[in-house]
């Protein structure tokens, strides 16, 4: 964002945590709300933007800050907030999307297997990516779990096996049967544009 400077008269100031929140109205009549960082040691509102970086392979922008009161220098990091669609329960309840959820049931089944922390981390992030760019609300448990069980697929047949059986609640071994002759057999060029 451009920086501007307000000749007309604030309008409406407000305080909020670390943030001073200023909505002021610019020459277009268009209005804009600035956000002004306090210093966390002397709460002076003048701080200046001294260094920035991209970190986390491009998911934050890291800044230094120095405050122009104390002269004190902080680091502040900056991320796109992402909203997550609901997950709706079989039983028709709905939660909201919870990674470390989603994490524990991918490494339970990927327990003692041969699969680099990078693959999961990996595969965790086109899971997230795909319930982003869904562009819906709310999605089905079934749906979720059902990309789940793709990704474990492609992971690791022994881990994929492992979550089916439990996410598909198997009562025999006939069931276990099935589902390793299902994976067993190759798969169709229309099987993976599902």
């Amino acid at each position: 964002m451009r920086p501007f400077l307000c000749t007309k008269p604030l309008r409406n100031v407000r305080q909020s945590g670390e943030y001073l929140t200023i909505q002021v109205q610019s020459a277009n009549s268009d209005d804009r709300t600035l956000f002004i960082m306090y210093c966390p040691f002397c709460s002076h509102h003048e701080t200046k933007v001294i260094d920035s970086r991209l970190v986390a392979d491009g998911e934050q922008i890291r800044r230094r800050r120095e405050c122009g009161q104390c002269g004190e220098r902080f680091t502040t990091f900056e991320t796109a907030e992402l909203v997550m669609p609901r997950i709706v329960k079989q039983d028709g309840t709905r939660e909201p999307f919870n990674e470390d959820k989603l994490r524990s049931g991918i490494l339970r089944a990927l327990e003692k297997r041969p699969v680099s922390v990078e693959d999961i981390e990996a595969a965790l992030a086109r899971i997230k990516h795909h319930l982003r760019t869904a562009s819906e609300r709310e999605i089905n448990s079934r749906q979720l779990g059902e990309r789940v069980m793709e990704e474990l697929r492609q992971l690791d047949q022994v881990a994929y096996v492992r979550f089916a059986s439990v996410y598909r609640s198997f009562q025999d071994l006939d069931e276990f049967r099935a589902e390793i002759e299902r994976i067993s057999t190759p798969r169709s060029d229309t099987d993976n544009n599902a």
